[in-house]
């Protein structure tokens, strides 16, 4: 069984048809891209696997479990984080304080939870283990809105893994970044996925990290998936060298 299984997927937005037929599997522990130009349906496509969005038709499991119609809160807390394009965090808070929000919501007590700091000790000392893990625990006292784009990034990463998923979705995760930032980013998502056994679901535009990172592909194009396989086919792939990589065949 894989974890994650989309099949035949559609969502259209008036006349355009954002995904159409979509079907892609992410199985545990696996490294899963998808590529394609800006307007090709990246973001759609996470926002029907996240819930944000409704599919017209099709199917989207997790675990062999629908998750079509559920809500995002809730497929988050069976094992679906995800990070966006924009960075998703509360930037007037501290780092600490996000990471315990996001960790304090996914056991159940996030009401009013900067009140509750002293009571929850087991739930301070994870925000402190994931701090920690995404290499910020030296500014956990900052403001997140002070933070560098890149540990702005590696946070929202924080906040996802707060939830314990299963599978990460990750928009984008070094969209804007230095050369230097883009590599610590790439070695923590490698090193989370290595160590926790997570799979991963990405999109990237920067073809040295999909290339160096995923161990299969998926191609989209005008909402249509027009390759998949391993990063030595899609390089191979005539279609995608004309229409994505701007490669000649």
């Amino acid at each position: 069984m894989n974890l994650l299984d989309v099949s035949h997927v559609n969502k259209a937005f008036g006349g355009l048809q954002a995904s159409n037929d979509i079907s892609l599997t992410v199985g545990a522990g696996e490294r899963v891209a998808v590529i394609g130009p800006n307007g090709a349906g990246k973001s759609t496509l996470f926002n029907l696997i996240s819930g944000a969005l409704t599919p017209d038709s099709g199917r989207i499991e997790f675990y062999g479990r629908s998750i079509v119609g559920m809500a995002p809160h809730r497929i988050a807390r069976i094992g679906i984080g995800r990070s966006f394009q924009r960075s998703n965090i509360f930037t007037r808070l501290t780092a600490f304080e996000n990471v315990l929000t996001a960790v304090l919501s996914q056991t159940g007590r996030s009401r009013d939870p900067l009140r509750a700091l002293a009571r929850h000790r087991t739930e301070n000392e994870r925000a402190e283990s994931i701090l920690a893990r995404i290499g910020l625990a030296d500014d956990r006292d900052r403001l997140a809105g002070k933070l560098a784009l890149g540990d702005q990034k590696r946070l929202e990463i924080g906040l996802a893994l707060a939830m314990e998923p299963r599978l990460l979705l990750l928009d984008e995760p070094t969209a804007g970044m230095s050369p230097e930032e883009t590599a610590g980013t790439v070695a923590l998502v490698e090193s989370l996925a290595r160590e926790t056994g997570i799979s991963l679901l990405f999109t990237e535009h920067d073809m040295a990290v999909v290339f160096g990172v995923a161990e299969r592909l998926y191609v989209l194009h005008q909402g249509t998936i027009i390759a998949s396989g391993t990063p030595d086919a899609i390089r191979a792939n005539a279609d995608v060298q004309r229409i994505y990589l701007g490669e000649a065949p």
